[in-house]
């Protein structure tokens, strides 16, 4: 194989993560010509809805899996969070690359941290289960739609639209933001999204040179950590409808868990989190979203 198409979306941090996967593949193979493909998805184009009222976080990859099937391109980049749990027949992951900064990040020009917003404060997030969190923590708080690119976002907060806005650490210290960042909200207290920091290849099944050729930068690490939280999400029937939080951790033989499933509408949340072998990252997210049910969690995910 000597040349190979990848597949993106056009917003600044997926032709960044695309560009690395590129750069990553033509390291590790002299020779190889690497080119992009970028596109524009429905996730991308309707912004004045939240996902969860046009479908879902799979509408960033449908157009993508089109242009391979189309044979336009060979593989595609994806934020492995918008990967939906189950993928369409035809397709795989070769490669999960290394994990990044999993954490959410409070951005704000005046203020430090949760703690500080006075009372009634905008804050600018879409995501349900950063909602469900923030109303945990900060009942008081007025919480406000925000869609676009991270670039699209800072500009509204900056604009005066938000008193903080909430995005991923990941997506701001790879386009160079990182001085945005006035706190992490990190685990055990706040989990983010499955797999979040996580970037991951997808392609078509029965493309052995492309699935050989990309496993290459697979991380058997971020792998296992992403199966464990990506089986407990899918155990709960997770979607961007429902506020579904996971963080897993390996170490050595032992891997932990750590769940959450909320309510975006008052804040209510479940929580759980059980340690078990690194071998077996599914039992493990079972496990988890079997202790989140037992908990309530199911009232939270019918109501959604």
């Amino acid at each position: 194989m000597t040349t190979l198409r990848i597949a993106t979306r056009k917003s600044p941090l997926a032709l960044w993560q695309s560009e690395h996967v590129a750069d990553r593949l033509r390291a590790a193979n002299p020779g190889l010509t690497v080119t992009l493909v970028p596109m524009s998805t429905r996730g991308d184009e309707v912004l004045d809805r939240s996902l969860a009222a046009i479908g879902g976080k799979g509408l960033f990859l449908k157009e993508l899996e089109l242009a391979m099937l189309r044979g336009e391109a060979d593989c595609a980049v994806h934020s492995l969070k918008d990967v939906p749990m189950e993928l369409e027949p035809g397709f795989a992951l070769p490669a999960i690359l290394a994990r990044a900064d999993y954490a959410d990040a409070f951005v704000s020009n005046h203020f430090a941290d949760i703690a500080a917003l006075p009372q009634g404060a905008r804050v600018g997030t879409s995501s349900l289960r950063r909602q469900a969190q923030l109303r945990a923590l900060r009942p008081d708080l007025q919480l406000l739609d925000l869609r676009g690119n991270v670039n699209t976002r800072l500009a509204k907060l900056d604009n005066g639209d938000y008193d903080a806005i909430v995005l991923a650490c990941a997506g701001l210290e790879r386009l160079g933001f990182d001085d945005r960042i006035r706190s992490r909200l990190q685990a055990p207290q706040w989990l983010p999204a499955p797999a979040q920091g996580a970037v991951a290849i997808e392609c078509r099944d029965d493309d052995v040179a492309t699935r050989e050729l990309c496993a290459q930068l697979d991380d058997s690490g971020t792998r296992v950590c992403a199966e464990a939280e990506r089986a407990m999400n899918r155990a709960l029937h997770g979607s961007c409808h429902v506020p579904v939080a996971a963080y897993a951790q390996l170490d050595g033989e032992h891997l932990y868990l750590a769940g959450l499933v909320g309510s975006a509408a008052d804040g209510r949340v479940v929580r759980a989190h059980a340690q078990g072998r690194g071998d077996a990252p599914e039992c493990l997210g079972l496990e988890v979203a079997q202790m989140l049910l037992e908990q309530g969690a199911g009232e939270f995910i019918a109501a959604s």
